[in-house]
Parts: structure tokens; sequence; C-alpha cells
């Protein structure tokens, strides 16, 4: 009796260890009774009926990445090109996605290069390189549209790589340098046309000012001039004048002072080694004595306190300058 009872304990324990179910963090069980679907289990702890309830599939409910293997896809202009991509999902509902389709991932995999070839091949080669992301846009809605009756959710869609032909690579490169050089060559023709037009503009203000310049000269020469012949007048009027006043005297006075000046610039400058006199020396005498009279008579006429004469009385009778023989010219001095 005792190991009966002992038997029946032992039983019942395994019974109840058999039923019981630990669900991981992330994960959740589906739970079938009797090969039907009757509950999806959470993360914890749960007690099935051993033998009648049994643990269908773990379906994993974090994002999941899945890696689209490298296609052929012949693009809208006959080109050729290999793509890959990836596909990021999340599973919402473990019923459906355990009972909806068979071989989630498969699925997933071959629905999204289905229509990867579908929008890539309505597109000219250009646009595959340039519209990644209108091509990943695409790609999102129709895939997550197709696989929400499967209870999963289509978070994103890459492009990871478009490889274009060998050939057509090189012709892209050939127009990516021909388009840079001429980038190049019109930045440089719009650099030289500015320069021109600054140098031009420089050219002309430089001469405008030149013009202003020559201007205000030729104003501030005519100024000049035009007081220079004032005082050549007002000298003129007065030696007149003083000519008028004086008679042949003040003539003679001016004559021997210009005079005297031409001689003695003959011996200051500084190229005559040899001066030639082509006059007289008596004629050069006759001069500074008519200077001399010419001075004694103006001393004379003012009076002095020195040898002139007392007023009231006649000034002596003028002695007469005899004039020497004539001197042959000189033949030149050092």
């Amino acid at each position: 009796m005792g190991g009966f009872l002992v038997a029946l304990v032992f039983v019942v324990v395994l019974f109840l260890l058999m039923g019981v179910r630990v669900v991981r963090q992330g994960y959740v069980y589906t739970i079938e009774r009797l090969g039907k679907f009757t509950l999806a289990a959470e993360p914890g702890l749960h007690l099935i009926i051993p033998f009648i309830d049994r643990v269908g599939q773990k379906v994993n409910m974090m994002e999941q990445v899945l890696d689209i293997p490298g296609q052929e896809i012949i693009t809208k202009d006959n080109a050729m090109v290999g793509v890959d991509a990836v596909v990021f999902f999340q599973v919402l509902d473990a019923g459906k996605a355990a009972y909806e389709v068979h071989n989630l991932y498969m699925s997933i995999m071959a629905l999204t290069t289905t229509n990867l070839r579908t929008v890539m091949g309505a597109m000219d080669l250009d646009e595959t390189l340039s519209k990644r992301d209108e091509i990943n846009a695409r790609l999102l809605s129709v895939v997550d549209h197709a696989t929400s009756p499967w209870g999963v959710k289509i978070t994103r869609v890459e492009i990871k790589d478009i490889r274009p032909p060998m050939d057509i690579s090189e012709a892209m490169a050939r127009q990516m340098k021909a388009e840079r050089l001429k980038r190049a060559e019109i930045l440089e023709a719009e650099g030289e046309r500015a320069s021109k037009i600054l140098r031009a503009e420089g050219d002309k203000q430089s001469q405008i000012l030149a013009a202003e310049g020559r201007r205000e000269s030729a104003f501030r020469d005519a100024e000049a001039r035009e007081r220079e012949a004032e005082a050549e007048a007002r000298a003129t009027q007065m030696v007149s004048q003083a000519i008028a006043e004086s008679g042949a005297q003040a003539i003679n006075y001016f004559v021997a002072q210009k005079y005297t000046e031409a001689v003695g610039k003959f011996a200051t400058s500084p190229n005559a080694k040899t001066i030639l006199f082509p006059v007289e020396a008596t004629q050069l005498m006759g001069t500074l004595g008519g200077i001399g009279e010419l001075a004694k008579e103006a001393l004379g006429n003012g009076g002095g306190s020195g040898g002139g004469n007392a007023p009231g009385q006649p000034a002596p009778p003028r002695r007469p300058v005899t004039p020497r023989p004539s001197v042959p010219p000189s033949a030149g001095g050092q």
C-alpha cells in the first residue's frame, strides 16, 4: 500500500512538471489543444494539460532583419544591374504569423524580391541610381500591405547596393569627368570675364581721374600765365612811366643793367671754359660810366649831409667822357 502511494505521488508530480512551461522574454508560444490553436502564451510561467495541450511554435516578437540576396534586374532602358537589399520587420500577431503563412522568412524574401524587380524594372538606369529613397518607399508600401494578413509589420526596406555593368560604369565615369571639366572651364571663363570687367572698370576710373587731373593742371597753368601776364603788364607800365618821367637816363639804366647781367651769365655758366666777347671794352667802360653818372645825379638831387652842393648853388658842370681808342676783341679767357 505504501509503495502504491509513493508511485502515485511520483506520477502526479511528473504530470505537473510536464504541464509547466516558461516563455522567454521577446517570444510568444502558440498553445495547441488537440492540434488546434487555442492560446498565445506571453512571456512568463504557464500551465498546460500534458498530452492534451502542447507548444506549437515559438514566435520571435522582436524586430528582425532579413537579408535579400543579390538580384540581377533589367531596367527600363535594358541595362542589367545587380541589387542587394535588406528588410526590417516585426511580428505583431503570433497566431497569424504561425498559421496564416508557411515559412514566414522565405515568404517575405520572395515577396520583396519580386516587388524589387517590378519597381526597379519600371525605371531607367539613371533613376535607379539617383532615386533610392523613392524605391525604398515604394517597396515598403507594397510589401507591408502584402504581409499585413500575416500579422507582420514591415518597418523598413533599404537598398544596400546597386551594381551597374562594367562598361556602363566606365561610361558614367567618363561622363562625370567631362561634366566636371565643363564646369571647371565655365568657372574659369566666368572668373576671367569678371577680371576683365574689373580691370576695364579700373582703367576707366584711372582715365577719368587722369583727365580730371589734366583739366585741373591746365586750369592752374592758365591761371599762372594770366597772373604772370598781369605782372608783366604792371612791370611794363611802371617802366613806361619811369621812361616818361626820366627820359633817356632811365633807358640807359635799364639797358646797362640787362647788359651787365648778360655778361655775368657768361662767366657763371658751368659749360663755358672759353668766353668770347663780341663787344669793345670801351663800350663796357662807357656803359659803366653812364651808370655812375646816373647814380651821382640821383644822389645830388636827393641832397644829403655828405659832399653834395649846398642849397641854392648851381650844380657843377658835367665833365664830358672822352671815348678811348677801340681795343680789338679779346681772344678769350679761361
